[in-house]
């Protein structure tokens, strides 16, 4: 059977033998594929697949049945774990599958069992130590047992049966180590197989999961990710009903909270709010329960504000495994208190079997309590079991060896449990006893991950600003004009919903296969169009609202003005582009100029979270001169402003990079070592283990300098607003990169609009400032705000982060002095001593062979600055290079600013219309979320032109908490370092 992905459907009829009906009656099916069986209703049984399950059981209800039966079976061209040639390779394109075996069979039920008796006891034996008296008793038992069948036939074998009964009945002691066990099954929602295929994963692991609970009464199941439970909803009706069954029972678990499993690292603060919010939403309308605990096994690493995310949910507990994949420092600790960058705590737990798909072995029940790193603190610990990431979840036989193990003597005790039951036992008896581990949760291990697959990075970046723009736009226009105002809730949901999944812990950082990825960018594509379309329509409706007409009649040709949207809620002047044919708006000036590809390219002022009619800047309004542009007799060129100088070679290198209010430079070369500003280079980058997943620490000894020239640095723009020079360089014969460096009027920091042809094999790409610093530790962004990491490796914990994710900004800083590198798509960082590196491709052959093969274009940014890097404006111009304002036709009256605080530590980072209270209208009330970003104490002021009446402060499910003090047109609040507040508050066009 082809193609891949494919599924075929079998029909069969067949009748049982009168002469079996008293025995155990399977149907055997091996397609070395996996399959899923039906009813003839339609509704799915249970999942096949030929690496653990080619058995359907006909039970006592299908014996009892007169003439034949039905059942179909939809046979899958894919494995467990894709359609590959080996575990992360790419799909084999002329992968075929063969139906082998379909028969109806009969099983001896005593020796089934004694069979499984029979190997648990030897299993016993094996791996408890010498010392251990237990070990030599199961080892004399199953010899015993084996004599007995051997020698005595059938009553033999019931003998047998009855050692084994007595040997499984030896109790442990009270005080013995419990192991709380749980049926899991960790659906990667895309990986080796795209999307579509994880649906039906979805239903073949979880029919079988309900289809168990029949026959094994005490068995629970754990299952996450709201996104996975609304296909199945979607596509498996009957089944899901079923699911609501057992989750009534309390069998049939959601855990986690979270739309998918995303990953940890990447996604932004609001990004994390919103994958909360939305599978909260989604278990809390379709079961009428929330997730007590955030539940993230496989992802490659934690932000240290996801406790903080965490408890505005509600949620106190945390479950992971994936950090016992460190490759050079081992987590200390299994059970623990995890403390993140606002103080915010969450009780956290490693499953010590270090898997979240065990089998239920003697070896992982003993690594469970030998590995437990808090033994003595606390006598409990969780455990995982299943076959996961592809799927398929517990089998009859892990269930079998439950029954047997629960409490026997040598080994711990075993309760089918849950993670309410665990949490419950750790916080009522041991949560005093616990650690605390403060900061971010660091995979040392999988650093490729801020790297690969670039285009899905960039839009991602894209995408989750350009969401917040429209709900600010959208919330804007409910406020100016509520009545006819219509809030596009399903268009924004629909967008969000799918840029959360694409966030999955797979997706996001880049490591699956060719199908998914193609996917992943329509998806965004389609986000992008919706976003754009929406976009146009609510800045031609803010021209045309009754807001605009009460002030000033639009004329008939509004359509050829241009209209600016600030969503910062700061006051901004920025160059914007737009094109030749508008230009007749401008008059002339100092503060504008005609591109060499014929766009206008002006200095214009936008009112801080606001809109306006395109307005220049008054001329040198802010202080500083027209930028110039200069040519040394040696080939370099001279940029500057009023604040900058910086000098160019040939190779589009920065030799200097002079601040002019301090006089320093903001590089300190080094010829020798061939440290140079803007040094762009590339490395061989051949993991050991994991492809695209993988950066290892010694691809730093094969660094080369890219400096072979195909164009030499000339200038591209000189005029008062905006100087640049662009340049090109030969990377590979396959590969090349061109590079526009400007410097624009009233701009504190130089650019590099970057365009890379990249066709490479397993290299890596990088640019690297040494910059003239000295500080033993560097600063970067990460969700609602940053932590810092060291700059040297002292110790093996320094060492270890070569690599490491920041988000729009990181900083290097000594007293009074520091320089901050921006970008626009990037994460992955990597700083040793004074030299920063920002990591730009890879190109990984596994599992996508195509990863990252293209074009690219990309944008960062070198911001020297004087006194903190918080004083110095870094983190809002770090907002406005990824979010400049949005410059489109339309008109208004005149500039209008609708939010503005008065703090620059504090960020709105979000303005929307509530959760459940739109009704596709406004209903007067907007959702305010704040974000403190310096890690200071901060008190400020929300100012606005429009009347204020109640504000409540919310946590993140919107659910009021207490009602603040406001006045007609402001309110004020304090946070405390890196705090995220969210309020409700009523807001009406009325001055």
């Amino acid at each position: 059977m082809y193609p891949r992905w494919s599924t075929h459907w079998f029909k069969l009829e067949f009748t049982i033998p009168e002469s079996w009906k008293s025995q155990h009656v399977r149907l055997q099916w091996e397609s070395g594929s996996e399959a899923l069986v039906w009813d003839p209703a339609g509704i799915p049984l249970q999942g096949i697949n030929k690496d653990h399950r080619t058995d359907f059981i006909l039970g006592d209800d299908y014996k009892a049945r007169k003439g034949k039966i039905t059942l179909y079976i939809e046979m899958a061209c894919n494995t467990l774990f894709g359609a590959g040639d080996h575990l992360i390779g790419p799909p084999n394109r002329a992968l075929t599958f063969t139906l082998s075996k379909c028969d109806l069979v009969t099983v001896d039920v005593e020796v089934h069992d004694l069979m499984i008796d029979i190997d648990l006891i030897a299993e016993i034996a094996r791996e408890l130590s010498e010392e251990d008296q237990r070990s030599w008793q199961a080892l004399h038992t199953v010899n015993h047992m084996v004599n007995l069948c051997t020698l005595e036939g059938k009553d033999g074998q019931r003998k047998a049966k009855e050692v084994a009964r007595k040997f499984f009945q030896e109790r442990n002691g009270q005080s013995q180590f419990t192991i709380h066990v749980m049926g899991h099954a960790h659906i990667d929602t895309a990986w080796l197989w795209p999307y579509a295929e994880t649906v039906r994963k979805c239903a073949r692991t979880w029919s079988t999961a309900l289809r168990l609970m029949e026959t094994y009464p005490n068995y629970t199941f754990v299952c996450s990710q709201a996104q996975q439970f609304a296909w199945v909803k979607e596509n498996y009706p009957p089944l899901f009903e079923k699911m609501k069954e057992k989750v009534k029972e309390g069998r049939f678990i959601p855990v986690g909270g979270t739309w998918v499993e995303m990953d940890g690292n990447i996604p932004s603060g609001e990004a994390f709010v919103r994958q909360f919010m939305y599978g909260h939403k989604f278990f809390m309308e379709e079961f009428g329960l929330k997730c007590d605990e955030f539940w993230l096994p496989d992802t490659f690493g934690y932000s240290a504000q996801l406790p903080q995310v965490m408890n505005g949910f509600r949620i106190k507990r945390f479950v992971t495994q994936k950090l016992s994949w460190s490759l050079v420092n081992k987590f200390p600790h299994s059970t623990f208190w995890w403390r993140g960058i606002d103080g915010s705590q969450s009780l956290s737990h490693f499953p010590p079997a270090d898997t979240y798909g065990c089998k239920l072995k003697v070896t992982e029940l003993l690594k469970t309590l030998q590995g437990h790193k808090d033994k003595g603190r606390t006598n409990h610990a969780i455990l995982l079991y299943g076959w996961s990431d592809g799927g398929g979840g517990p089998t009859e036989l892990m269930l079998e060896r439950i029954n047997r193990l629960s409490d026997t003597d040598g080994l711990p005790k075993i309760v089918n449990s849950a993670p309410e039951n665990f949490f419950k036992q750790v916080e009522e008896n041991d949560s005093q006893n616990l650690c605390t581990w403060v900061g971010e949760l660091y995979l040392e291990f999988h650093q490729g991950t801020f790297t690969s697959q670039a285009k899905i990075k960039y839009w991602n970046r894209k995408l989750e600003t350009d969401m917040q723009n429209a709900e600010k736009l959208y919330s804007l226009l409910g406020i100016l004009q509520p009545k006819g105002f219509t809030y596009p809730t399903d268009v924004l949901d629909n967008c969000w919903k799918n840029l959360l999944l694409n966030q999955f812990h797979d997706v996001l950082p880049g490591s699956s296969i060719n199908e998914v990825n193609v996917e992943a960018c329509k998806i965004y594509e389609e986000i992008n169009t919706h976003l754009g379309t929406l976009m146009e329509r609510g800045m031609s409706s803010m021209s045309l609202s009754a807001w605009n007409r009460k002030r000033k009649a639009p004329s008939d040709d509004w359509k050829d003005n241009l209209v600016v949207f600030n969503p910062h809620s700061w006051t901004k002047s920025e160059v914007v582009t737009f094109p030749p044919q508008m230009g007749y708006l401008i008059k002339s000036g100092e503060n504008i100029q005609i591109a060499k590809n014929g766009q206008i390219l002006a200095l214009v002022e936008a009112p801080s979270f606001g809109i306006s009619s395109l307005r220049l800047c008054c001329n040198n309004s802010n202080g500083t001169a027209p930028t110039q542009q200069s040519k040394l007799q040696n080939g370099n060129i001279i940029l500057e402003n009023g604040f900058l100088r910086a000098e160019i070679d040939r190779c589009g290198r920065v030799r200097s990079l002079i601040h002019k209010e301090s006089g320093l430079d903001a590089f300190k070369e080094d010829a020798v070592k061939g440290y140079h500003g803007n040094q762009l280079l590339i490395y061989d980058d051949i993991p050991l283990f994991w492809d695209a997943w993988d950066i290892m620490d010694y691809h730093k000894e094969t660094r080369q300098p890219i400096t072979n020239v195909l164009e030499n640095v000339t200038t591209c723009e000189n005029g008062p607003v905006r100087q640049s020079v662009k340049f090109k360089l030969k990377i590979s014969e396959k590969s090349s990169l061109e590079q526009e460096i400007s410097l624009d009027k009233g701009s504190k920091f130089l650019q590099f609009q970057t365009r890379v042809h990249w066709y490479e094999n397993h290299k890596l790409l990088r640019v690297e400032f040494p910059f003239n610093v000295t500080s033993a530790e560097a600063t970067y962004e990460i969700q609602f705000g940053h932590l810092k990491r060291p700059t040297h490796a002292n110790t093996s914990w320094d060492w270890a982060k070569y690599e490491v994710v920041g988000h729009k900004w990181a900083n290097m800083s000594q007293h009074n002095w520091g320089v901050a590198l921006l970008n626009n798509c990037k994460y992955g960082h990597s700083t040793e001593h004074n030299v920063m590196r920002l990591s730009l491709l890879k190109s990984a052959k596994n599992p996508d062979e195509n990863a990252d093969m293209g074009v690219h274009d990309f944008t960062y940014a070198v911001f020297p600055h004087t006194g903190t890097f918080q004083d110095a404006g870094v983190i809002r111009a770090a907002y406005d290079l990824n979010n400049p304002a949005y410059v489109t036709t339309g008109s208004v009256s005149e500039p209008l600013s609708v939010f503005e605080v008065d703090n620059p530590a504090i960020i709105l980072d979000t303005v929307k219309l509530p959760e459940n209270k739109t009704n596709g209208g406004y209903s007067g009330t907007v959702i305010m979320r704040f974000y403190e970003a310096f890690g200071s104490h901060a008190s400020g002021t929300l100012s606005t032109p429009f009347h204020i009446g109640k504000v409540t402060r919310c946590n993140l499910l919107e659910e009021e908490e207490a009602e603040i003090i406001s006045q007609e047109h402001s309110f004020q609040f304090t946070l405390t370092p890196f705090q995220v507040r969210t309020f409700l508050v009523e807001v009406s066009n009325r001055a």
